[in-house]
């Protein structure tokens, strides 16, 4: 890998002007003492000297990931928090990579470190396929970046500093993890975690026709998606939809498809949250998995919704088949803006070239996967507990968008109610925005997350407004 670049930047936002470093470097990792490389993990840091008079120390510091597994942090700092912004709305494939000053940026108030795991973005394994069943499993992955995030932290002499941890999709289900890890094995404490759009027990994610619980999770993702649709979307109208969920939805799911004035009455109200055709519903008793909801919402128009954020549409390439694929309309479609945007800011802003591509989402990462053995579906809902119950200080945010299919929101907030209070109620909280997977494409959600994210900050480390 080359060597680190460190640049110096002001931007202007807009009635405020935020000077900055920017660092884009790696951090090597070795098997044991003093043995093999085993990789080179890339990361981008973001940071800024303390108000005067405050000590460097009191500043605080943000690791941020992406999921996949298999994907790098582009989308969490190009897309919602970095100082440079692709704007993703709308976005194609064809969409110029074209950076701006990113008024939402969360530097103000802490600094910033976007890691890319192994296999993603430029970082890069060389240890072969033993080093890559380390990295590329839910242990080995945590314990890796854990590893990564103390060499840093003592690289740069930041160990006294408050340390937060954000994770967007399966990097929501790698950092309470990675919390762990750090605590139990690198002496490392962490005050705030912020879990974006993620996943926290994978069994909710089944969408199986014997398990009644499984069809209440995505109900009211579909009908936030019909809601917007319509120009109908408000709090209300998607509290409404989650009451139906969880009593009389589930209480005629429970009844199941042999008992037919139950299905009668749930396939109707599914019908008219989902903008379905009665009939079609009728004939599914009920029960509309996500992959059908995103092709018949909008078939009579020929276009397909995407799975993260069904509001987001693309044209058929099948309409007249019984059976289509199709790329997703938010996923496919802005790989190449933000692949070519990334590199476009290693190159020029921050000053760091390589001669490899820049991997968004490698599929070799996730399909060779190790998700653990046994037979219970991973989960992190033990370390939340763990994290909350051993810290009094700690906090965790949870943050959603409201038409997502892909980890369906109303999944978190189901797990997330069973869990008890620790101390106080607000240590951990769950907002929910307009939009799906990346609800911050939208300018309005984006801006929110962000007033949100700084009150959180703000809660954690005890500052008054």
């Amino acid at each position: 890998m080359p060597s680190d670049s460190t640049t110096e930047h002001s931007l202007d936002l807009g009635g405020r002007t935020l000077r900055f470093k920017a660092t884009a470097g790696s951090i090597p990792l070795f098997e044991g003492e003093g043995g093999p490389l085993r990789a080179e993990v890339g990361y981008v840091a973001f940071t800024m000297a303390p108000p005067a008079g405050t000590a460097a120390a009191a500043r605080p510091v943000t690791f941020l990931f992406n999921g996949g597994p298999g994907a790098a942090s582009a989308y969490l700092n190009i897309g919602a928090v970095g100082p440079w912004r692709l704007p993703l709305d709308g976005a194609s494939v064809s969409t110029p990579p074209v950076l701006l000053p990113n008024a939402e940026t969360w530097l103000d108030f802490t600094d910033l470190v976007f890691v890319d795991p192994p296999g993603t973005g430029f970082s890069r394994i060389v240890g072969g396929e033993p080093a890559r069943r380390q990295f590329w499993s839910v242990d080995g992955d945590a314990e890796a970046l854990a590893v990564v995030l103390r060499k840093w932290i003592d690289q740069t002499g930041r160990r006294a500093a408050p340390k937060f941890l954000v994770g967007e999709s399966y990097g929501g289900f790698r950092v309470p993890k990675l919390a762990r890890e750090l605590a139990s094995d690198q002496g490392i404490g962490v005050r705030g975690l912020v879990l974006i759009s993620p996943v926290l027990d994978f069994a909710t994610l089944a969408q199986r026709r014997h398990l009644p619980t499984t069809w209440t999770y995505a109900l009211p993702s579909m009908a936030a998606a019909v809601l917007e649709a319509r120009g109908a979307f408000s709090p209300a109208a998607l509290a409404e939809a989650e009451h139906y969920a969880a009593t009389d939805y589930l209480a005629d799911l429970v009844k199941g498809e042999r008992d037919r004035e139950a299905v009668e009455r749930l396939s109707a109200r599914v019908a008219a949250l989902t903008g379905l055709d009665p009939a079609l519903v009728r004939r599914l008793a009920g029960r509309i998995d996500t992959r059908t909801f995103q092709r018949e919402l909008f078939r009579d128009r020929g276009l397909v919704g995407s799975a993260y954020d069904a509001t987001v549409t693309a044209f058929d390439p099948t309409p007249s088949a019984a059976r289509t694929q199709f790329p997703d309309p938010v996923l496919d479609s802005t790989k190449a803006p933000l692949t070519a945007a990334m590199t476009e800011l290693y190159r020029g802003p921050l000053k760091w070239s390589h001669d490899q591509p820049y991997r968004l989402l490698n599929g070799e990462v996730n399909g060779q996967w190790n998700w653990g053995r046994g037979r219970a579906s991973p989960e992190v809902v033990d370390e939340v507990r763990t994290i909350l119950s051993a810290d009094r200080a700690a906090r965790i945010l949870v943050v959603h968008g409201a038409s997502d299919l892909v980890t369906p929101y109303f999944a978190t907030k189901q797990i997330l109610d069973q869990l008890p209070v620790y101390g106080e109620a607000d240590r951990l909280a769950l907002k929910v925005y307009r939009g799906g997977h990346m609800f911050y494409s939208d300018d309005v959600s984006r801006k929110a997350f962000r007033q949100d994210a700084e009150a959180f900050f703000r809660a954690a480390l005890g500052v008054a407004r």
